[in-house]
Protein backbone atom coordinates (compact mmCIF):
# COMPACT_ATOMS: atom_id res chain seq x y z
CA UNK A 1 0.00 0.00 0.00
CA UNK A 2 1.05 3.70 -0.75
CA UNK A 3 1.79 5.67 2.41
CA UNK A 4 1.39 9.23 3.31
CA UNK A 5 2.83 11.64 5.75
CA UNK A 6 2.47 14.91 7.61
CA UNK A 7 4.05 17.83 6.71
CA UNK A 8 5.03 20.10 9.84
CA UNK A 9 7.65 22.95 9.97
CA UNK A 10 8.78 21.91 6.50
CA UNK A 11 9.25 18.12 7.43
CA UNK A 12 7.57 15.38 6.45
CA UNK A 13 6.79 13.14 9.66
CA UNK A 14 4.95 10.06 10.35
CA UNK A 15 2.94 11.06 13.27
CA UNK A 16 1.73 9.62 15.90
CA UNK A 17 -0.01 6.68 14.74
CA UNK A 18 -1.32 5.56 11.28
CA UNK A 19 -5.01 4.84 9.39
CA UNK A 20 -6.09 3.05 6.51
CA UNK A 21 -8.13 4.35 3.57
CA UNK A 22 -9.98 2.54 1.36
CA UNK A 23 -10.65 2.58 -2.26
CA UNK A 24 -14.28 3.46 -2.76
CA UNK A 25 -14.74 1.44 -5.61
CA UNK A 26 -13.08 -1.72 -4.13
CA UNK A 27 -13.91 -1.30 -0.69
CA UNK A 28 -10.26 -2.67 -0.39
CA UNK A 29 -7.69 -0.56 1.54
CA UNK A 30 -5.07 1.13 -0.90
CA UNK A 31 -3.23 3.58 1.46
CA UNK A 32 -1.92 4.15 5.22
CA UNK A 33 -1.86 7.52 6.68
CA UNK A 34 0.41 9.08 9.15
CA UNK A 35 -2.53 10.58 12.27
CA UNK A 36 -2.06 14.07 13.97
CA UNK A 37 -2.99 14.22 17.02
CA UNK A 38 -2.77 16.81 19.97
CA UNK A 39 1.10 16.66 20.12
CA UNK A 40 1.47 17.47 16.34
CA UNK A 41 -1.14 19.34 16.21
CA UNK A 42 0.57 21.40 18.58
CA UNK A 43 3.40 21.49 16.79
CA UNK A 44 2.10 22.53 13.42
CA UNK A 45 0.51 25.33 14.94
CA UNK A 46 4.09 26.81 16.90
CA UNK A 47 5.47 26.05 13.93
CA UNK A 48 2.91 28.36 11.67
CA UNK A 49 3.10 30.92 14.54
CA UNK A 50 7.18 30.54 14.52
CA UNK A 51 6.79 31.36 10.87
CA UNK A 52 4.59 34.14 10.77
CA UNK A 53 6.29 36.51 13.55
CA UNK A 54 10.16 35.52 11.51
CA UNK A 55 12.20 37.81 10.27
CA UNK A 56 12.12 35.69 6.74
CA UNK A 57 8.00 35.75 6.20
CA UNK A 58 7.92 39.30 7.49
CA UNK A 59 10.18 40.56 5.25
CA UNK A 60 9.19 38.63 2.29
CA UNK A 61 7.43 41.56 -0.20
CA UNK A 62 4.30 40.46 -1.90
CA UNK A 63 5.52 40.08 -4.73
CA UNK A 64 7.71 37.03 -3.47
CA UNK A 65 4.85 35.88 -2.03
CA UNK A 66 3.52 35.84 -5.58
CA UNK A 67 6.43 34.11 -6.73
CA UNK A 68 6.28 30.86 -4.60
CA UNK A 69 2.51 30.62 -5.47
CA UNK A 70 3.31 30.86 -9.60
CA UNK A 71 5.82 27.60 -8.71
CA UNK A 72 2.92 25.97 -6.81
CA UNK A 73 0.47 26.52 -9.63
CA UNK A 74 3.51 25.47 -11.83
CA UNK A 75 4.13 21.87 -10.26
CA UNK A 76 0.63 21.65 -9.64
CA UNK A 77 0.15 21.60 -13.51
CA UNK A 78 3.03 19.46 -13.79
CA UNK A 79 1.40 17.15 -11.46
CA UNK A 80 -1.92 16.81 -12.10
CA UNK A 81 -2.05 13.47 -13.23
CA UNK A 82 -0.46 12.01 -10.06
CA UNK A 83 -2.99 14.38 -8.01
CA UNK A 84 -5.86 13.16 -10.29
CA UNK A 85 -5.19 9.45 -9.62
CA UNK A 86 -4.66 9.87 -6.06
CA UNK A 87 -8.02 11.58 -5.89
CA UNK A 88 -9.56 9.56 -7.95
CA UNK A 89 -8.43 6.39 -5.83
CA UNK A 90 -9.40 8.22 -2.54
CA UNK A 91 -12.84 9.37 -3.38
CA UNK A 92 -14.20 7.56 -5.77
CA UNK A 93 -14.54 10.55 -8.09
CA UNK A 94 -14.23 9.92 -12.17
CA UNK A 95 -10.88 10.26 -13.40
CA UNK A 96 -11.85 12.51 -16.56
CA UNK A 97 -13.45 15.10 -13.42
CA UNK A 98 -10.50 15.09 -11.00
CA UNK A 99 -7.80 15.67 -14.14
CA UNK A 100 -9.92 18.37 -15.35
CA UNK A 101 -10.36 20.09 -12.40
CA UNK A 102 -7.05 19.98 -10.66
CA UNK A 103 -5.29 21.10 -14.05
CA UNK A 104 -7.59 24.31 -13.33
CA UNK A 105 -6.81 24.30 -9.70
CA UNK A 106 -3.74 25.97 -10.77
CA UNK A 107 -5.10 28.82 -12.37
CA UNK A 108 -6.49 29.43 -8.61
CA UNK A 109 -3.04 30.03 -7.29
CA UNK A 110 -1.97 31.88 -10.41
CA UNK A 111 -5.00 34.18 -9.58
CA UNK A 112 -4.18 34.90 -5.94
CA UNK A 113 -0.36 35.05 -7.09
CA UNK A 114 -0.83 37.97 -9.20
CA UNK A 115 -3.47 39.86 -6.08
CA UNK A 116 -0.39 39.44 -3.87
CA UNK A 117 1.17 42.99 -4.12
CA UNK A 118 -2.46 44.39 -5.29
CA UNK A 119 -4.14 44.07 -1.68
CA UNK A 120 -4.03 48.23 -1.19
CA UNK A 121 -4.72 49.93 2.06
CA UNK A 122 -6.60 53.77 2.03
CA UNK A 123 -5.88 57.43 3.04
CA UNK A 124 -8.15 59.27 4.37
CA UNK A 125 -9.71 63.02 4.16
CA UNK A 126 -9.76 63.04 7.65
CA UNK A 127 -11.71 65.76 9.25
CA UNK A 128 -8.53 67.24 11.54
CA UNK A 129 -6.30 69.74 9.84
CA UNK A 130 -3.04 68.64 11.62
CA UNK A 131 -3.46 64.62 10.48
CA UNK A 132 -2.51 62.46 8.10
CA UNK A 133 -4.52 58.97 8.70
CA UNK A 134 -4.21 56.33 6.11
CA UNK A 135 -5.29 52.50 6.41
CA UNK A 136 -3.14 49.46 6.37
CA UNK A 137 -4.18 45.83 5.51
CA UNK A 138 -2.21 43.38 7.03
CA UNK A 139 -2.29 39.57 7.20
CA UNK A 140 -4.72 38.60 10.04
CA UNK A 141 -2.07 35.34 11.13
CA UNK A 142 -2.29 32.16 12.12
CA UNK A 143 -4.82 30.45 9.89
CA UNK A 144 -6.29 26.99 10.41
CA UNK A 145 -7.74 25.61 7.33
CA UNK A 146 -10.41 22.39 7.46
CA UNK A 147 -10.92 20.75 4.20
CA UNK A 148 -13.70 18.47 3.00
CA UNK A 149 -12.93 15.07 1.46
CA UNK A 150 -14.70 16.31 -1.74
CA UNK A 151 -12.87 18.83 -4.50
CA UNK A 152 -10.19 19.35 -1.79
CA UNK A 153 -7.31 20.78 -4.11
CA UNK A 154 -9.95 22.88 -5.46
CA UNK A 155 -11.30 23.49 -2.01
CA UNK A 156 -7.93 24.03 -0.24
CA UNK A 157 -6.57 26.29 -2.83
CA UNK A 158 -9.66 29.17 -2.02
CA UNK A 159 -7.94 29.07 1.29
CA UNK A 160 -4.07 28.65 0.81
CA UNK A 161 -3.91 31.12 -2.15
CA UNK A 162 -5.50 33.92 -0.75
CA UNK A 163 -3.85 33.48 2.58
CA UNK A 164 -0.73 33.16 1.60
CA UNK A 165 -1.37 36.21 -1.03
CA UNK A 166 -2.18 38.08 2.57
CA UNK A 167 0.90 37.00 4.17
CA UNK A 168 -0.47 34.83 6.84
CA UNK A 169 0.52 31.11 7.74
CA UNK A 170 -1.33 27.98 7.93
CA UNK A 171 -2.54 24.64 9.13
CA UNK A 172 -4.27 23.04 6.88
CA UNK A 173 -6.37 20.00 7.82
CA UNK A 174 -7.15 17.15 5.73
CA UNK A 175 -10.24 15.09 6.34
CA UNK A 176 -9.50 12.28 7.82
CA UNK A 177 -11.51 10.55 4.74
CA UNK A 178 -9.81 10.16 1.59
CA UNK A 179 -6.91 12.90 2.35
CA UNK A 180 -4.15 11.67 0.11
CA UNK A 181 -4.56 14.00 -2.39
CA UNK A 182 -3.85 17.00 0.44
CA UNK A 183 -0.66 15.12 1.72
CA UNK A 184 0.69 14.92 -2.06
CA UNK A 185 0.37 18.51 -2.39
CA UNK A 186 2.77 18.82 0.82
CA UNK A 187 5.38 17.41 -1.19
CA UNK A 188 4.42 20.20 -4.18
CA UNK A 189 4.22 23.02 -1.35
CA UNK A 190 7.94 22.09 -0.14
CA UNK A 191 9.39 21.55 -3.60
CA UNK A 192 8.03 24.89 -4.70
CA UNK A 193 10.47 26.39 -2.05
CA UNK A 194 7.89 27.67 0.97
CA UNK A 195 9.90 28.56 4.33
CA UNK A 196 9.73 26.05 6.86
CA UNK A 197 6.24 26.06 8.92
CA UNK A 198 4.49 28.99 6.11
CA UNK A 199 2.38 25.65 5.20
CA UNK A 200 1.49 22.98 7.17
CA UNK A 201 -0.75 19.67 5.82
CA UNK A 202 -1.55 17.14 8.60
CA UNK A 203 -5.11 15.26 8.71
CA UNK A 204 -6.23 13.03 11.96
CA UNK A 205 -9.87 12.57 13.43
CA UNK A 206 -12.19 15.34 15.44
CA UNK A 207 -10.88 15.19 18.79
CA UNK A 208 -7.21 14.74 19.02
CA UNK A 209 -6.84 16.81 15.80
CA UNK A 210 -9.58 18.97 14.65
CA UNK A 211 -10.80 20.37 18.09
CA UNK A 212 -7.24 21.16 19.32
CA UNK A 213 -6.39 22.75 16.01
CA UNK A 214 -9.51 24.93 16.01
CA UNK A 215 -9.36 25.97 19.62
CA UNK A 216 -5.45 26.51 19.77
CA UNK A 217 -4.80 29.61 21.31
CA UNK A 218 -2.40 30.57 18.63
CA UNK A 219 -5.04 30.13 15.89
CA UNK A 220 -5.99 33.69 14.50
CA UNK A 221 -8.69 32.58 11.71
CA UNK A 222 -10.44 29.20 11.29
CA UNK A 223 -11.52 28.95 7.55
CA UNK A 224 -14.19 25.91 7.37
CA UNK A 225 -15.98 24.06 4.28
CA UNK A 226 -18.04 21.39 5.37
CA UNK A 227 -21.18 20.39 7.15
CA UNK A 228 -22.87 22.34 9.31
CA UNK A 229 -22.64 20.46 12.57
CA UNK A 230 -18.98 20.48 12.06
CA UNK A 231 -19.37 24.22 11.96
CA UNK A 232 -21.23 24.75 15.18
CA UNK A 233 -18.37 22.93 16.94
CA UNK A 234 -16.04 24.94 15.20
CA UNK A 235 -17.68 27.97 16.38
CA UNK A 236 -17.52 26.54 19.98
CA UNK A 237 -14.11 26.21 19.70
CA UNK A 238 -13.19 29.53 18.56
CA UNK A 239 -14.68 30.69 21.75
CA UNK A 240 -11.72 29.93 23.26
CA UNK A 241 -9.74 31.60 20.80
CA UNK A 242 -11.83 34.20 19.84
CA UNK A 243 -10.34 33.19 16.60
CA UNK A 244 -12.78 35.10 13.43
CA UNK A 245 -14.17 32.53 10.83
CA UNK A 246 -15.60 32.00 7.92
CA UNK A 247 -17.53 29.04 6.58
CA UNK A 248 -18.50 27.39 3.91
CA UNK A 249 -21.24 24.95 4.64
CA UNK A 250 -23.71 22.77 2.61
CA UNK A 251 -26.31 23.58 0.54
CA UNK A 252 -29.67 22.32 -0.58
CA UNK A 253 -30.32 24.22 -4.19
CA UNK A 254 -32.90 25.12 -6.17
CA UNK A 255 -33.19 24.15 -9.90
CA UNK A 256 -36.06 26.12 -11.20
CA UNK A 257 -37.23 25.30 -15.07
CA UNK A 258 -39.85 27.42 -16.38
CA UNK A 259 -42.16 26.78 -19.34
CA UNK A 260 -39.95 28.39 -21.87
CA UNK A 261 -36.71 27.14 -21.04
CA UNK A 262 -34.70 25.22 -23.49
CA UNK A 263 -35.25 21.25 -22.60
CA UNK A 264 -32.38 19.55 -23.76
CA UNK A 265 -30.18 22.71 -22.18
CA UNK A 266 -31.91 22.26 -18.97
CA UNK A 267 -32.16 18.51 -18.63
CA UNK A 268 -28.56 18.52 -19.66
CA UNK A 269 -27.84 21.09 -16.95
CA UNK A 270 -29.97 19.08 -14.27
CA UNK A 271 -27.98 16.02 -15.14
CA UNK A 272 -24.85 17.87 -13.97
CA UNK A 273 -26.70 19.68 -10.94
CA UNK A 274 -27.54 16.39 -9.05
CA UNK A 275 -25.98 13.40 -10.43
CA UNK A 276 -22.38 14.95 -11.64
CA UNK A 277 -19.66 14.25 -8.66
CA UNK A 278 -22.41 11.42 -7.78
CA UNK A 279 -24.42 14.32 -6.25
CA UNK A 280 -21.28 14.73 -3.95
CA UNK A 281 -21.58 18.39 -4.16
CA UNK A 282 -22.55 21.26 -2.12
CA UNK A 283 -24.00 22.67 -4.60
CA UNK A 284 -25.74 19.99 -6.41
CA UNK A 285 -29.17 21.01 -8.03
CA UNK A 286 -31.06 18.57 -5.81
CA UNK A 287 -34.62 20.31 -5.62
CA UNK A 288 -35.68 20.54 -9.32
CA UNK A 289 -38.34 23.14 -9.30
CA UNK A 290 -40.40 22.77 -12.22
CA UNK A 291 -43.37 24.00 -13.90
CA UNK A 292 -46.26 22.32 -13.93
CA UNK A 293 -46.85 22.76 -17.65
CA UNK A 294 -43.60 21.11 -18.95
CA UNK A 295 -43.14 18.43 -15.75
CA UNK A 296 -44.06 15.27 -17.62
CA UNK A 297 -42.24 16.22 -21.00
CA UNK A 298 -39.24 17.42 -18.71
CA UNK A 299 -39.16 14.14 -16.34
CA UNK A 300 -39.45 11.90 -19.26
CA UNK A 301 -36.58 13.68 -21.36
CA UNK A 302 -34.41 13.50 -18.25
CA UNK A 303 -34.86 9.97 -17.47
CA UNK A 304 -33.84 9.24 -20.76
CA UNK A 305 -30.78 11.04 -20.26
CA UNK A 306 -30.39 9.32 -16.69
CA UNK A 307 -30.68 6.24 -18.24
CA UNK A 308 -27.55 6.38 -20.08
CA UNK A 309 -25.29 7.37 -17.55
CA UNK A 310 -22.39 4.68 -18.08
CA UNK A 311 -21.54 3.70 -13.84
CA UNK A 312 -18.43 1.85 -13.77
CA UNK A 313 -14.52 1.72 -12.24
CA UNK A 314 -13.72 5.95 -11.66
CA UNK A 315 -10.17 4.90 -12.92
CA UNK A 316 -11.81 4.33 -16.37
CA UNK A 317 -12.20 7.46 -18.98
CA UNK A 318 -15.33 6.33 -20.19
CA UNK A 319 -17.21 6.16 -16.51
CA UNK A 320 -19.57 9.06 -16.16
CA UNK A 321 -20.72 8.26 -12.63
CA UNK A 322 -18.65 6.52 -9.82
CA UNK A 323 -19.05 5.47 -6.13
CA UNK A 324 -20.19 7.16 -3.45
CA UNK A 325 -16.78 7.91 -1.02
CA UNK A 326 -18.10 5.75 1.93
CA UNK A 327 -20.31 3.21 2.99
CA UNK A 328 -21.78 5.10 5.84
CA UNK A 329 -22.80 7.61 3.47
CA UNK A 330 -24.22 5.00 1.15
CA UNK A 331 -26.09 3.62 3.89
CA UNK A 332 -27.62 7.28 5.20
CA UNK A 333 -28.99 7.74 1.98
CA UNK A 334 -30.78 4.46 1.54
CA UNK A 335 -32.44 5.59 4.58
CA UNK A 336 -33.70 9.23 3.64
CA UNK A 337 -34.69 7.62 0.38
CA UNK A 338 -36.85 4.73 1.68
CA UNK A 339 -38.48 7.38 4.23
CA UNK A 340 -39.07 9.59 2.26
CA UNK A 341 -41.29 7.52 -0.18
CA UNK A 342 -42.89 6.16 3.54
CA UNK A 343 -43.57 9.80 3.60
CA UNK A 344 -45.22 10.18 0.51
CA UNK A 345 -42.62 10.40 -2.43
CA UNK A 346 -42.67 8.24 -5.79
CA UNK A 347 -40.08 6.47 -6.58
CA UNK A 348 -39.44 7.39 -10.49
CA UNK A 349 -36.34 5.72 -10.78
CA UNK A 350 -33.14 4.90 -8.72
CA UNK A 351 -33.20 3.33 -5.33
CA UNK A 352 -31.70 -0.08 -6.52
CA UNK A 353 -28.83 -2.14 -5.66
CA UNK A 354 -25.97 -2.03 -7.84
CA UNK A 355 -24.21 -5.98 -8.22
CA UNK A 356 -20.28 -4.68 -7.67
CA UNK A 357 -18.05 -3.86 -5.15
CA UNK A 358 -17.75 -0.67 -3.75
CA UNK A 359 -20.11 1.89 -2.44
CA UNK A 360 -22.34 2.73 -5.33
CA UNK A 361 -25.81 3.95 -5.24
CA UNK A 362 -27.63 4.63 -8.36
CA UNK A 363 -28.91 8.06 -10.11
CA UNK A 364 -32.07 8.34 -8.07
CA UNK A 365 -35.48 10.93 -9.04
CA UNK A 366 -38.30 11.17 -6.23
CA UNK A 367 -41.79 12.97 -7.27
CA UNK A 368 -42.34 14.91 -3.92
CA UNK A 369 -45.05 17.37 -5.82
CA UNK A 370 -47.29 15.76 -3.22
CA UNK A 371 -45.37 16.10 -0.14
CA UNK A 372 -42.84 19.17 -0.50
CA UNK A 373 -41.79 18.90 2.70
CA UNK A 374 -40.42 15.21 2.72
CA UNK A 375 -37.41 14.85 4.15
CA UNK A 376 -35.39 14.08 0.79
CA UNK A 377 -36.36 17.98 0.08
CA UNK A 378 -35.36 19.57 3.36
CA UNK A 379 -32.00 17.60 4.51
CA UNK A 380 -28.72 17.93 2.23
CA UNK A 381 -28.24 13.83 0.78
CA UNK A 382 -24.74 14.69 -0.37
CA UNK A 383 -25.37 11.98 -2.84
CA UNK A 384 -27.35 11.12 -6.49
CA UNK A 385 -31.24 12.09 -5.41
CA UNK A 386 -33.03 14.70 -6.98
CA UNK A 387 -36.68 15.69 -5.81
CA UNK A 388 -38.99 16.96 -7.84
CA UNK A 389 -41.46 19.82 -6.78
CA UNK A 390 -43.92 21.50 -9.22
CA UNK A 391 -45.02 25.23 -9.51
CA UNK A 392 -47.68 27.42 -11.40
CA UNK A 393 -46.68 30.81 -11.40
CA UNK A 394 -43.23 33.10 -10.96
CA UNK A 395 -44.47 33.45 -7.12
CA UNK A 396 -44.60 29.98 -6.49
CA UNK A 397 -41.23 29.21 -8.00
CA UNK A 398 -39.30 31.28 -5.81
CA UNK A 399 -41.86 30.43 -2.59
CA UNK A 400 -40.71 27.20 -2.89
CA UNK A 401 -36.64 28.10 -3.70
CA UNK A 402 -36.61 30.03 -0.48
CA UNK A 403 -38.15 27.67 1.69
CA UNK A 404 -34.73 25.83 3.09
CA UNK A 405 -32.53 26.87 5.88
CA UNK A 406 -29.78 26.73 3.17
CA UNK A 407 -28.89 29.56 0.46
CA UNK A 408 -25.53 28.07 -1.22
CA UNK A 409 -26.57 28.31 -4.77
CA UNK A 410 -28.91 28.31 -7.48
CA UNK A 411 -30.41 27.59 -10.84
CA UNK A 412 -32.92 29.32 -13.47
CA UNK A 413 -33.84 28.41 -16.59
CA UNK A 414 -35.83 30.47 -18.86
CA UNK A 415 -35.64 32.45 -22.23
CA UNK A 416 -37.18 35.32 -20.56
CA UNK A 417 -34.86 37.89 -19.66
CA UNK A 418 -37.01 40.32 -17.99
CA UNK A 419 -38.17 37.12 -15.65
CA UNK A 420 -34.71 35.77 -15.23
CA UNK A 421 -33.56 39.38 -13.64
CA UNK A 422 -36.48 39.63 -11.23
CA UNK A 423 -36.31 36.05 -10.13
CA UNK A 424 -32.34 37.32 -9.24
CA UNK A 425 -33.11 39.51 -7.00
CA UNK A 426 -35.43 37.52 -4.86
CA UNK A 427 -33.69 34.31 -4.60
CA UNK A 428 -31.86 34.16 -1.35
CA UNK A 429 -28.56 32.68 -2.92
CA UNK A 430 -24.61 33.19 -2.73
CA UNK A 431 -24.58 32.14 -6.30
CA UNK A 432 -27.14 32.16 -8.66
CA UNK A 433 -26.73 30.75 -12.52
CA UNK A 434 -29.08 31.47 -15.71
CA UNK A 435 -29.41 28.41 -17.90
CA UNK A 436 -26.09 26.44 -16.92
CA UNK A 437 -25.11 25.26 -13.81
CA UNK A 438 -21.39 24.32 -11.97
CA UNK A 439 -19.37 26.97 -13.32
CA UNK A 440 -16.77 28.57 -11.23
CA UNK A 441 -13.37 30.78 -11.74
CA UNK A 442 -11.16 32.34 -9.44
CA UNK A 443 -12.15 35.68 -10.27
CA UNK A 444 -15.75 34.87 -9.08
CA UNK A 445 -16.73 35.07 -4.78
CA UNK A 446 -18.41 32.17 -3.96
CA UNK A 447 -20.45 31.57 -0.43
CA UNK A 448 -23.83 31.21 0.84
CA UNK A 449 -26.65 32.37 3.06
CA UNK A 450 -28.46 31.10 6.22
CA UNK A 451 -26.83 27.58 7.32
CA UNK A 452 -25.25 27.47 4.26
CA UNK A 453 -21.87 29.91 6.04
CA UNK A 454 -20.74 32.99 5.78
CA UNK A 455 -17.71 34.31 4.21
CA UNK A 456 -16.95 34.55 0.52
CA UNK A 457 -14.02 31.90 -0.74
CA UNK A 458 -12.76 33.32 -5.00
CA UNK A 459 -12.28 36.34 -6.18
CA UNK A 460 -10.63 39.40 -4.09
CA UNK A 461 -13.09 39.21 -1.24
CA UNK A 462 -11.74 35.78 -0.35
CA UNK A 463 -8.48 37.82 0.09
CA UNK A 464 -10.00 40.00 1.98
CA UNK A 465 -10.98 37.89 4.82
CA UNK A 466 -7.24 37.24 5.72
CA UNK A 467 -6.29 40.63 6.17
CA UNK A 468 -7.01 42.96 9.20
CA UNK A 469 -6.94 46.77 8.99
CA UNK A 470 -4.49 49.01 10.51
CA UNK A 471 -5.15 52.45 11.21
CA UNK A 472 -2.36 54.70 11.56
CA UNK A 473 -2.58 58.51 12.86
CA UNK A 474 0.57 60.90 11.87
CA UNK A 475 0.18 64.45 13.70
CA UNK A 476 1.88 67.10 11.76
CA UNK A 477 1.91 69.71 13.88
CA UNK A 478 4.83 70.15 15.81
CA UNK A 479 3.09 72.73 18.48
CA UNK A 480 2.18 71.01 22.10
CA UNK A 481 -1.33 69.34 22.53
CA UNK A 482 -3.54 72.03 23.93
CA UNK A 483 -5.43 70.03 26.75
CA UNK A 484 -4.45 66.23 26.92
CA UNK A 485 -7.63 65.38 28.81
CA UNK A 486 -10.19 65.50 26.03
CA UNK A 487 -10.29 63.18 23.60
CA UNK A 488 -9.72 64.67 20.09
Amino acid sequence: METFKLYIDGKFETGAGQFTSLNPATAEPWAEIAEARTAEVNRAVEAAARAFESDTWRSMTAGARGKLLLRLADLIETHAGRLARLETLDTGKIIRETEAQIAYVAEYYRFYAGLADKMEGATLSIDKADMETWIKREPIGVVAAVIPWNSQLFLSAVKIGPAIAAGCTLVVKAAETAPTPLLALAELIHEAGFPPGVCNIITGFAEQCGTVLTAHPQVDHIAFTGGAETARHIIRNSAENLASTSLELGGKSPFIVFADADLESATNAQVAAIFSASGQSCVAGSRLLVDAQIKDAFIEKLIGKVSSIVIGCPQQPETQFGPLCTERQKHNIEQIVSRSIEQGARLVTGHQHIDQPGFYYPPTILDCSAVPHAESVTQELFGPVLSVLTFNDEAEAIRLANDTEYGLAAGVFTQNLTRAHRVTRKLRSGVVWLNTWRVVSPLAPFGGYGKSGFGREGGIDAALEYTTTKTVWLRTCDEPIDDPFIMR
